[in-house]
């Protein structure tokens, strides 16, 4: 093989023995697990906002940050779910650039692949024990995911990943809520297709076993725009769009039709601050239509504490390495705003 063996890394059993979650942290998940699956079932009128950087580039800032998050989860609980994006592998288009945490869990180093397994647990881990928050993380990797199972409360699967069988399969065997996308050149239908096996049972070979999956009935969709045959950024968030959606949802026979809008990505052309219009527009639509408002369940938001972006090296606090966000000064304001119209 046209490869080099690094070395043997530990599995998945053996990595949470090391650094095991607490009772307590696994009473607090299980809980956050019922309200958010309540709002899928549509037990629950909260909204919800999987909101955060880009990429989980910095542990301290990652932390810094969802504890402010913390603050205002309190002040909007009655309403709001937050569940914070902590994304610890970054797809890229062209296999260049910044992997995520997961390969490199200090951007400035080579990668190391047994760091970061233990470097994203701990994240995840911290999170839950000291600001009672269950992440949302990429399944970017499908083998990977059982390094962080006993610790995430969403999981989300890319545009480039939705149509790959492994990510499919791997999905229908999940607990919680996976959300996934349209493709980037928009057929909802490989979407909803992809929703619909995920929903159901299959067996497969994961990690070396041969397994039997039960089906994930809140397997649900996520519009992050698309680009069209010249690579320009369309969006797919506007009130059309999502009662288009709705009559497709209907039409498809899924359990639980659901939407979370991504605010960023092909929806903004990665125009960060066009997520501040484009998440009231959506809020606009739930206002003045019941069937979208059934079907919106809440927002995916890139923030992180500083506005725009940064090249690796320049060593901004809080300011995203990948796609640039919004800045905690907006994020706090506009999470405040959305809690009012919802």
């Amino acid at each position: 093989m046209n490869m080099d063996f690094m070395r043997k890394l530990p599995i998945p059993m053996e990595i949470k023995r090391e650094f095991p979650i607490s009772k307590e942290m696994e009473k607090t998940r299980e809980m956050r697990d019922i309200e958010i699956k309540n709002v899928f079932t549509g037990k629950s009128d909260k909204f919800i906002l999987v909101i955060g950087p880009c990429s989980a580039d910095n542990s301290a800032s990652v932390l810094d940050y969802i504890s402010r998050l913390r603050v205002v989860q309190d002040k909007v609980k009655d309403r709001i779910i937050i569940i914070p994006r902590v994304y610890t592998n970054k797809p890229r288009t062209t296999g260049e650039g910044y992997k995520g945490m997961l390969h490199q869990p200090d951007p400035s180093h080579e990668a190391d692949m047994l760091h970061g397994i233990i470097a994203i647990r701990e994240l995840h881990m911290t999170a839950l024990k000291d600001y009672s928050f269950s992440c949302a993380d990429e399944m970017l990797y499908p083998d990977n995911h059982r390094y962080l199972s006993d610790l995430l409360a969403y999981v989300a699967i890319g545009a480039r990943s939705v149509e790959d069988q492994q990510h499919r399969l791997a999905a229908s065997g999940l607990n919680v809520p996976v959300g996934m996308k349209n493709p980037t050149e928009g057929d909802l239908t490989i979407m909803l297709n992809s929703i619909r096996a995920a929903q159901q049972g299959h067996r497969f070979i994961y990690r070396g076993w041969e397994v039997q999956s039960k089906g994930n009935k809140f397997a649900h969709a996520v519009l992050r725009g698309y680009t069209d045959y010249s690579g320009h950024p369309l969006p797919n968030y506007h009130y059309e769009n999502l009662q288009r959606l709705y009559a497709d949802y209907l039409a498809s026979g899924l359990q639980n039709p659901s939407v979370l809008v991504d605010t960023n990505h092909s929806n903004s052309g990665k125009m960060y601050l066009e997520q501040i219009r484009i998440a009231k527009d959506v809020l606009y639509s739930r206002k003045v239509n019941e069937d979208i408002r059934t079907l919106v369940k809440g927002l995916m938001i890139e923030s992180y504490i500083e506005d725009g972006a940064q090249k690796i090296g320049e060593n901004v606090y809080g300011k995203s390495i990948t796609d640039p966000c919004l800045g905690w000064e907006k994020t706090e304001k506009l999470i405040y705003e959305i809690a009012e119209s919802v």
